[in-house]
């Protein structure tokens, strides 16, 4: 039934699109629907994604949306990777956590603060066969992002990375990490530094992946630098500014997020329209029932919402003007929809949708991490807080 549902879903609504995007975001979702969405439910059950899926990403041109053409990618906009990531989503919200880290936070930390020497060098990588990751978190450095127990002494021209990562995307798959540490304590989060570190680096390793309840397919993995060598050239940005290259990079990829989230309520929704047309009690469909009726439509106008948000912080972002309160409040917002919206999704699909024999439970399972990563829910709200208090 999943792959049915998947298939004859309606295509993606229209919005304030230009023909290139609406085209862009058809073809994502037939992309996803196509070639992800039969391996969906194994690649949960397993917690692994598919190796051949991801060369697809790439040959597609999915993991180099925003990369520009001269570097091997797209050259397109960043609401052309919100558009993806939202399509994605809407079919499994793994397959969308994949390219959104290398979108929105990994290339575009690149872009925004690499030099010409790094971007020549790991642009063109990144388009063609190298996944990102993005390592900020600690064990005792979760919302509280610079707190970094990770330190760093310069030996030799190099410098030497000792400490431990959690909680980090793609480490599975990825080949180049994001590596932010302290390099001067003394300085508080100004002597942190983000170092562009490869997966054979000496002294590198993977860890630990984490079992999950949601997002299984997405790799979430510990990272290890005992006595990691990293040469000074891989100094993203300057020394001392890794909080200014978190933050910034931060701030777009709640966008994503956001995106990830609006797919997935779409995704669920998509689900129980079409059960509550086909499933049939007291001698008619279930969508014949006003309060079914009613509860559908509630939803669809919060997904409705969720996506508007969406397109207009990914917008405001492409046209350079201030965003970061519509960030805010579109990854606040969606998460909440996300979940909202999962959770009564199954419900309309009664006791069937507590069985992994229908897609809803997996739906709801992925929502949740919505309202945890890149920012909880709280530290969304204390964002919009201030910056809508001292606008007064």
């Amino acid at each position: 039934m999943f792959e049915a549902v998947l298939r004859d879903a309606p295509a993606p609504p229209p919005t304030l699109l230009s023909e290139e995007e609406r085209m862009f975001q058809l073809s994502a979702y037939q992309f996803a629907v196509k070639e992800i969405g039969p391996s969906v439910r194994e690649m949960d059950r397993e917690g692994a994604f598919k190796e051949d899926l991801l060369k697809q990403f790439f040959a597609q041109g999915y993991m180099a949306i925003s990369i520009p053409e001269a570097y091997g990618g797209a050259g397109g906009s960043f609401l052309m990777s919100v558009l993806a990531i939202e399509e994605f989503a809407r079919v499994d919200a793994s397959a969308s956590v994949i390219i959104d880290v290398q979108n929105t936070l990994v290339s575009n930390a690149l872009l925004r603060w690499g030099n010409d020497a790094q971007k020549s060098h790991f642009l063109p990588r990144l388009a063609r066969d190298t996944a990102g990751a993005y390592a900020l978190s600690e064990p005792n450095s979760g919302s509280d992002a610079f707190s970094l127990e990770t330190r760093v002494r310069e030996e030799d021209g190099d410098y030497i990375l000792n400490g431990r990562k959690l909680w980090i995307t793609n480490a599975k798959e990825a080949g180049l990490f994001i590596v932010f540490a302290t390099l001067n304590r003394e300085l508080g989060y100004r002597g942190i530094t983000a170092f562009l570190v490869e997966r054979n680096a000496p002294g590198f390793s993977v860890g630990k992946k984490e079992d999950k309840l949601g997002i299984r397919a997405s790799s979430t993995c510990e990272l290890l630098l005992e006595n990691c060598c990293v040469p000074k050239a891989n100094v993203l940005g300057e020394p001392g500014s890794g909080y200014k290259v978190a933050i910034e990079t931060l701030n777009e990829g709640r966008i994503g997020i956001a995106a990830q989230m609006t797919g997935v309520a779409r995704g669920a929704l998509d689900h129980a329209i079409r059960y509550a047309q086909q499933r049939r009690q007291f001698g008619k469909a279930l969508s014949e029932f006003q309060a079914i009726q009613f509860q559908l439509a509630r939803l669809a106008t919060e997904v409705e919402a969720a996506r508007l948000m969406t397109h207009h912080a990914a917008r405001l972002k492409d046209a350079g003007q201030p965003f970061l309160k519509e960030a805010a409040m579109a990854k606040y917002f969606c998460s909440q929809v996300a979940e909202r919206v999962s959770s009564e999704a199954l419900e309309v699909f009664g006791g069937y949708g507590f069985t992994k024999d229908y897609p809803a439970e997996k739906y709801f399972r992925d929502s949740k991490i919505g309202k945890i990563y890149e920012g909880t829910s709280f530290m969304q709200l204390q964002t919009i807080a201030k910056l809508i208090l001292g606008s007064r």
